[in-house]
C-alpha cells in the first residue's frame, strides 16, 4: 500500500476480490480488474453502477472544478454504452470551505448533470475536521438500459479496429499546467496550449457519441475504456488482458495534442503511462469504424485508428511488447509541483 493511486492487480486478488459479501443471482457483473463498472439485472433491465472518489481542485475555480469532478464520476458508467442517468453523492468537506464556494461548486455540478440528463437521487453533505482537498467524498453513478446495449471494457474481438480519442496525457498535461503554471519553463503559447488540454479531459459525451454511431453493441463498439490511471498503456493492457486477445498498435495514428510532449518532457514523465481521463480506447467492428470516427470528428474530438485486435495475448506498440505501468508518474509529478509551489509561496 505504499504506492499512490489505485492498488494493483495482486492487491485486489489477495485482499478484495475473494471477499465480496453475499452472492446474489441479480449481479450480472461484479468487481473485476480493469472493468470500470458493475451490472445488476433489475426487472429485466441492466443497471450499470460505478463508484469513484469526488475530486475537487479549488485551483481550477469551483465552477470548473465541479464539471471536472462530475465527468470523472460519470465516465465509468458512460463506457458501458448506457447513458448515465442517476447519481448519489457524499461530500466530506473541509471545515474552511465557505457556503458561497460550495454553492458555486454544486451549481456547476447541477448544471452539467441537467445537461447530461442525470438526476441526483441521494447524498450526504457535511464538513469534517481532517478532510482536505482534493479528495472530498465519493459518488455512485448509475446508468439504466437494455442488457443487449451493454458494452464492456473486456469485450474486444479478434479483427476489431482499436480507436483512440484525444491521445496520451491530456488530463495530466492540462491539470498540472493549470494548477502550477509558474513551475513550467514553457513559452506562453505552449503553456496556453497545454492548459487547454484540461477542457478535453472529459469523455461522457464522446462515449455516448461513439455508442450511437456504432449501432447495436453486438455489431459496432465491442469494448470501451477510459484511460485514467496508468494512461494509454495501462488501458491497452487492461482491455487486451480482459478479453484474452492481443493488441497490435502503432503510435503514429494516435492523436498527440498540442502541449503534451513539451509538458511531459519538462516533467520527465512518460506520456503513454500518465493519466489521461477524457481519452477513450474503443474496439470497433471494422464495418463501423468510419461511422464512429466521423461522429466523433463532427463533435470536434480527434480520433485515430491505433491498430487491430489479433489472436494471442499481450500488447505490442510500435513493434515492442508493453506491460501495465507499475505506477502512474502523474502522482509523483503532482506532489513535486505542489511542494515546489508551496516552497515558492513561502519565500
Amino acid at each position: 500500500m505504499t504506492k499512490l493511486g489505485k492498488v494493483d492487480r495482486s492487491f485486489l486478488d489477495e485482499y478484495v476480490l475473494p471477499r465480496l459479501g453475499a452472492e446474489r443471482s441479480d449481479v450480472r457483473l461484479g468487481p473485476k480488474h480493469g472493468v470500470d463498472f458493475g451490472v445488476l439485472d433489475v426487472g429485466g433491465r441492466a443497471v450499470a453502477i460505478a463508484t469513484d472518489p469526488v475530486s475537487v481542485l479549488p485551483g481550477l475555480g469551483f465552477e470548473r472544478a465541479g464539471r471536472f469532478a462530475l465527468d470523472f464520476v460519470l465516465a465509468d458508467v458512460a463506457v458501458s454504452g448506457l447513458a448515465p442517468s442517476h447519481l448519489a453523492v457524499s461530500f466530506t468537506l473541509p471545515p474552511e470551505l465557505s457556503e458561497e464556494s460550495f454553492a458555486t461548486l454544486w451549481g456547476s455540478i447541477h448544471a452539467e448533470a441537467t445537461d447530461l440528463g442525470v438526476s441526483v437521487v441521494a447524498g450526504h453533505t457535511a464538513r469534517y475536521a481532517g478532510c482536505s482537498f482534493p479528495w472530498v467524498g465519493g459518488a455512485t453513478a448509475i446508468a439504466v438500459g437494455d442488457a443487449d446495449d451493454l458494452i464492456r471494457p473486456d469485450g474486444a474481438r479478434v479483427g476489431d479496429d482499436v480507436l483512440v480519442t484525444n491521445g496520451p496525457a491530456v488530463e495530466a498535461t492540462g491539470l498540472l499546467t493549470t494548477l502550477f503554471p509558474d513551475q513550467f519553463d514553457l513559452d506562453g503559447e505552449t503553456l496556453a496550449a497545454a492548459q487547454s488540454r484540461l477542457d478535453e479531459a472529459a469523455c461522457v459525451r464522446d462515449a455516448m457519441t461513439a455508442t450511437a454511431a456504432g449501432g447495436a453493441a453486438d455489431d459496432g463498439v465491442h469494448a470501451m475504456h477510459d484511460a485514467t490511471e496508468g494512461g494509454l498503456f495501462g488501458a491497452f493492457v487492461e482491455m487486451a488482458t480482459g478479453a484474452g486477445v492481443r493488441f497490435d498498435l502503432s503510435t503514429d495514428e494516435i492523436p498527440i495534442r498540442p502541449g503534451v510532449r513539451e509538458t511531459c518532457a519538462e516533467l520527465g514523465i512518460d506520456p503513454w503511462s500518465a493519466t489521461t481521463g477524457g481519452t477513450l480506447v474503443l474496439a470497433v467492428d471494422p464495418d463501423r469504424t468510419a461511422a464512429v470516427i466521423d461522429a466523433l470528428a463532427a463533435e470536434g474530438t480527434p480520433v485515430g485508428v491505433a491498430g487491430t485486435v489479433e489472436t494471442g495475448t499481450g500488447v505490442v506498440v510500435d513493434g515492442e511488447e508493453v506491460s501495465h505501468p507499475e505506477v502512474d508518474p502523474s502522482w509523483a509529478a503532482y506532489e513535486e509541483l505542489a511542494r515546489a509551489s508551496a516552497g515558492g509561496s513561502d519565500g
